[in-house]
């Protein structure tokens, strides 16, 4: 059997990995499948599915262009995501057996993918499409329970990612 560090190592290797797997297939959806995602960030932005009697809809965006510019904001940042988290799991994974301090430095391109992750979908969608836009009052454009769930699991592996390797 392996040692605990040894598969505490690979479990941060695969997390991190699995994380970019999971960012290039959004990337792929939201490219193959390009109208489906934007609409949604459409809708947010028109907030048209919002609570008709709320007193926020000044916030709403009415500009196709910048629909656009938004979700290929987006679909940008996941790309950058993935490539970090991609990165990231190998080099993690091509040290999984050196020193702990050199398997600990080469965390670093994880950390920046994870936190893209955070950016995008905790400023993005929670913070700026859940409370700006208000993308809570919309029962048909509503994708704070997914948000969630990733931020949570992003979270979770950051934790997990600093904690300092042992030799």
């Amino acid at each position: 059997m392996y040692s605990t560090q040894f598969l505490l190592r690979l479990t941060k290797t695969i997390s991190v990995a699995a994380i970019g797997l999971m960012a290039l297939l959004v990337v792929i959806g939201n490219t193959t499948d390009y109208f489906t995602n934007y609409h949604f960030v459409e809708h947010v932005l028109k907030m048209d599915t919002t609570f008709p009697d709320s007193n926020i809809h000044y916030r709403s965006i009415h500009s196709t262009f910048l629909y656009h510019a938004g979700y290929i904001f987006i679909i940008a940042m996941e790309a950058f995501m993935a490539f970090c988290c991609i990165k990231g799991g190998w080099q993690l994974f091509k040290n999984l057996k050196n020193s702990g301090m050199v398997f600990h430095a080469s965390k670093n391109w994880g950390v920046a993918g994870i936190l893209t992750g955070i950016v995008i979908w905790f400023l993005g969608f929670e913070v700026i499409g859940g409370e700006w836009f208000a993308m809570w009052q919309s029962r048909i454009w509503n994708g704070l329970g997914s948000a969630e769930r990733i931020v949570t699991f992003l979270v979770m592996v950051l934790i997990l990612l600093q904690f300092k390797e042992e030799d």
